[in-house]
C-alpha cells in the first residue's frame, strides 16, 4: 500500500525523540557536528524501502538539535535517522557515515527483525539489514496503579532472567519467554513470599553481541548486558513487537506485579553500549556523538577506552550524557513504574571524562538527588572491570551495594574454611565496617551468595571446577575462583552420602542468608536446586542450560518448602529487618542485649582470632516487649556441636531449624512447635539450627 507524503513544520527541540500529538508527531534528536539529517519513515519494521525521506534544513536547527514536525503522522509509523558529518575518528571522535540507519537513542520501542550486526559494522547503507524505532503513544490506564514503596529493610529480593524464567516447556505457560509469560508466574511469587523481583537486563539489546567463537556455535547474547536503546523494552520479551506493543506489555507485567505486593528492580547497563569498541557496529550513539558518549584516547580518539571488558565506556559525567542517564531513570519510574534499578559495574559512572575516579560523580549524586527517584531503590555493583572496587566507599548515602564480600565469606565459611567467623559475624550484622562510619544503614548492603553471574547454588555444592566449554571460548571465560566446593564427586552422582551434604548446604545458606542484616537477594531457581551444568558464565545459553526446569520445583519439593518457610521466619521477626545496627546494649523493653555472642559458653565471647574455629552461636533479641527471641547457631565443623540454651526469664525455647534433619522436620512452622524440655542441644556438623522462644 502506497502512504502519502506528509507535510511539515519546522517542529520543536524539545522534547527529544519522537513525540505524537492530536496533531501529528515531533521528531528531534541532538548531534552537535552533524552538517545535513534526513529522517526515514517506513509502513512496517520490515519494509525494504521507506515511503518518505525528509531532509532537515537550517530551519529545523536549534543549537545542536534536529527537528521536525510530520502533520497527520500516526502512531505505528516505523522511522530511522541518516546523519552526515566529519569523518574523522582519529583526530575528533567522530565517525558520521550519510547511508547508515541511525536507531533514535529515545525511541520509545524498536524493532531487531531485520538486524545484522555485521553490516553495522561495515562503512555504507545498511537499509534493509538495521534496526528500526516506532512512534508510540505513552498512554495506558494504570488503574490507580503507583510504584511500590516497601521499606528496604523488609525488602526479599529475587533475582530472574524474563525469557529463562518461563521458555523452558516445564513453565507450562502460554506465551513463554515474554513479559506476559512471567505475568502467568506471578502466582509462584506470590505463594514464595519475595518482595520484589529484580529482571535482568529489558532495555533493548543486541542479541548478537557474541565473541566470534560463541557466534559460530549460533550461540547469541541472552542476559542482554548489552543495551542500545534504554527507552525500549526488548522486543524479544514481547508477543507481537512488531505492532510496537512494548510498553504495553511491560506496563501490563508491571502493574499485575503491583497487584500481587510485589515490586520490580530493572538491572540496568549505563556504563557501556552494545556498538562496542572501534571495529564494533554504528547503532546510535557514535553516528550521532562518538565524541561525547565515550571515553575515548586522548592522543588517538578512535580508541576506546575500555573499563568495563565490553569495548567501550559510557561518558557518563558529561553533562549531555548525565542528563541522558537521569531523564530514562526518571521515564521508567514516571511512566513505566518501576520501583528500583540495579546499576550494572556501577564504577564505570563514577569516572570522569578522562576516565579517572571521581569523589563525587555529577551523574551519580544526580540520580540520588532526583526528587522523581526520591523513593526509587538504588543498587550499584560497586566495580568495574578495569580494577575499581568500591564496595563500602560508593559515592552518595542512599546507594545500596551489591556486597560481594558478603557473597564470599559465606561461601568460604559453608564449605569449612577457617579463620572466617569474625568476619562472617560482621557481614551477618549488617557490613558496620563498610558502611557505619559513614553514616549509612546495614540496608545500605544487598546480602547475596548467589547471583546470575556465576554458579547456581545447587552447582556451588556440586562442583568444584567451571564448565564452560559449551559458551565457545575455550572455558576461559568465567570467574576462575568460585569458593565452591562438590563433596566428593563433580556434577551430578547418586552417591546417597553426597545428595545428602550438598542438601544441607543448601539449606545452610539460605537460612544463614535470611537470618543477615541488611537487603536478601535470591537467584530464581536455587529454590528448587536449579543446575546450569557447572557453567558459571551462562550469558550465551538461551537454552536448556540456563532456563529454568520446573519438574525441579516438584522433584526437590522439599528444599522449596524449606526456602518458602525460611522466608516466613525472616517476616515474623522484626529483629531480623533492622533499619539500623546492632549495639549489643541491653534492650529497655526487654532487658537483655539486641544481640549476645557466645562462646563455648554461654554469654562468654567467641574466640574470633582462633583460626580453628568453625562455629558461631547468637541471641538476637525480639524488638518489642512481646516479641520472640532467636537463638542461632552455625557448625561447619566436621563434628557434633554441643551448646546451651540460654535462659530467659517466662520464656522457653523451641526448635526452628535443624538444617541436618530431613523434611518436614527440617523447619518447622511457628504454630506446630513445641518448648523443649532440656537446657542444652547438640548440633550436628555442617548444621545451622535455629531456636525460638515462647511465653510460658
Amino acid at each position: 500500500m502506497h502512504k502519502k507524503e506528509y507535510s511539515l513544520n519546522p517542529g520543536n527541540p524539545y522534547p527529544l525523540g519522537a513525540k505524537p500529538n492530536s496533531g501529528g508527531v515531533n521528531f528531534s534528536i541532538f548531534s552537535r557536528y552533524a552538517t545535513s539529517i534526513e529522517l526515514l519513515l517506513f509502513e512496517s519494521s520490515e519494509s525494504e524501502y521507506p515511503y518518505q525521506v525528509i531532509t532537515l534544513k537550517q530551519e529545523n536547527r536549534t543549537f545542536f538539535s534536529w527537528h521536525v514536525f510530520v502533520k497527520e503522522l500516526p502512531v505505528g509509523t516505523w522511522y530511522t535517522w541518516r546523519i552526515d558529518g566529519p569523518h574523522d575518528p582519529v583526530g575528533r571522535g567522530l565517525r558520521f557515515d550519510k547511508q547508515k540507519q541511525i536507531l533514535d537513542p529515545w525511541a520509545r520501542a524498536i524493532s531487531q527483525k531485520n538486524w545484522d550486526r555485521g553490516a553495522a559494522c561495515q562503512p555504507g547503507d545498511n537499509l534493509n539489514r538495521s534496526m528500526r524505532c516506532v512512534v508510540v503513544d505513552d498512554e495506558y490506564d494504570w488503574e490507580g496503579d503507583k510504584p511500590y514503596n516497601i521499606r528496604s529493610q523488609k525488602a526479599i529480593v529475587y533475582e530472574l532472567h524474563v525469557g529463562g524464567f518461563t521458555r523452558h516447556p516445564s513453565a507450562q505457560v502460554d506465551k513463554p519467554g515474554t513479559f506476559a509469560g512471567l505475568i502467568e508466574k506471578i502466582p509462584y511469587l506470590k505463594e514464595l513470599g519475595i518482595t520484589h523481583v529484580e529482571l535482568l537486563p529489558v532495555m533493548a539489546f543486541d542479541e548478537q553481541d557474541v565473541p566470534p567463537g560463541t557466534a559460530a556455535l549460533g550461540l547469541r547474547n541472552y542476559w542482554g548486558y548489552s543495551t542500545h536503546s534504554f527507552f525500549s523494552p526488548h522486543p524479544g520479551f514481547c508477543v507481537t513487537p512488531e505492532q510496537g506493543t512494548h510498553l504495553v506489555e511491560f506496563k501490563d507485567l508491571v502493574k499485575a506485579l503491583h497487584e500481587a505486593g510485589i515490586g520490580i528492580i530493572l538491572d540496568v547497563v549505563f556504563n557501556h553500549t552494545s556498538e562496542a569498541g572501534t571495529n564494533g557496529p554504528v547503532i546510535n550513539f557514535k553516528g550521532i556523538a562518538g565524541d561525547v558518549y565515550y571515553h575515548l584516547d586522548s592522543y588517538d580518539k578512535s580508541i576506546f577506552l575500555d573499563y568495563t571488558g565490553c569495548g567501550n565506556t559510557l561518558n557518563a559525567n558529561h553533562p549531555f550524557v548525565s542528563r541522558f542517564i537521569i531523564s530514562c531513570l526518571e521515564y521508567w519510574v514516571r511512566e513505566m513504574h518501576v520501583d528500583g534499578f540495579r546499576f550494572d559495574l556501577a564504577s564505570a559512572l563514577a569516572r570522569g571524562e578522562s576516565g579517572a575516579v571521581l569523589h563525587d560523580p555529577p551523574v551519580l549524586w544526580g540520580i540520588e538527588l532526583s526528587e522523581q527517584l526520591a523513593r526509587t531503590k538504588l543498587i550499584a555493583e560497586a566495580w568495574d572491570a578495569a580494577g575499581l572496587y568500591q564496595v563500602g566507599s560508593f559515592p552518595g548515602y542512599r546507594w545500596a551495594e551489591w556486597n560481594g564480600r558478603y557473597r564470599d565469606v559465606v561461601r568460604r565459611f559453608i564449605r569449612g574454611d577457617l579463620g572466617q567467623i569474625k568476619e562472617l559475624a560482621t557481614r551477618i550484622c549488617g557490613s558496620g565496617d563498610l558502611y557505619e562510619s559513614q553514616g549509612r544503614l546495614p540496608i545500605s548492603g544487598i546480602n547475596f551468595v548467589t547471583c546470575h553471574d556465576g554458579f547456581t547454588l545447587n552447582d556451588l555444592v556440586s562442583y568444584n571446577e567451571k564448565h564452560n566449554e559449551a559458551n565457545g571460548e575455550s572455558n576461559r571465560d568465567g570467574c576462575n575462583n568460585s569458593l565452591s566446593y562438590n563433596y566428593g564427586c563433580e556434577g551430578g552422582t547418586g552417591d546417597p552420602a553426597i545428595v545428602a551434604i550438598r542438601r544441607r548446604q543448601v539449606k545452610n545458606v539460605f537460612t544463614i542468608l535470611l537470618l543477615s542484616q541488611g537487603v536478601p537477594m535470591l537467584l530464581a531457581g536455587d529454590e528448587f536446586l536449579n543446575s546450569q551444568r557447572g557453567n558459571n558464565n551462562g550469558y550465551c545459553q538461551d537454552n536448556a542450560i540456563t532456563w529454568l526446569d520446573w519438574t525441579m520445583a516438584e522433584e526437590n519439593a522439599d528444599i522449596l518448602r524449606f526456602v518458602k518457610m525460611m522466608i516466613a521466619l525472616r517476616k515474623r521477626h522484626s529483629s531480623l529487618m533492622r533499619r539500623n545496627f546492632l549495639t549489643g546494649h541491653v534492650l529497655p523493653t526487654r532487658n537483655i542485649p539486641d544481640i549476645a555472642w557466645h562462646g563455648d559458653s554461654l554469654w562468654t565471647a567467641p574466640e574470633w582470632e582462633n583460626q580453628e574455629a568453625r562455629h558461631l552461636i547468637f541471641t538476637l533479641a525480639g524488638m518489642e516487649a512481646d516479641e520472640t527471641d532467636l537463638h542461632v547457631a552455625f557448625n561447619m565443623a566436621d563434628t557434633d556441636l554441643r551448646i546451651e540454651l540460654p535462659v530467659i526469664e517466662a520464656r522457653g525455647w523451641c526448635l526452628s531449624v535443624d538444617t541436618s534433619l530431613a523434611s518436614p522436620e527440617d523447619i518447622v512452622a511457628s504454630d506446630q512447635q513445641h518448648v523443649l524440655p532440656g537446657s542444652h542441644y547438640v548440633v550436628s556438623p555442617k548444621t545451622v539450627v535455629v531456636f525460638e522462644n515462647k511465653l510460658l
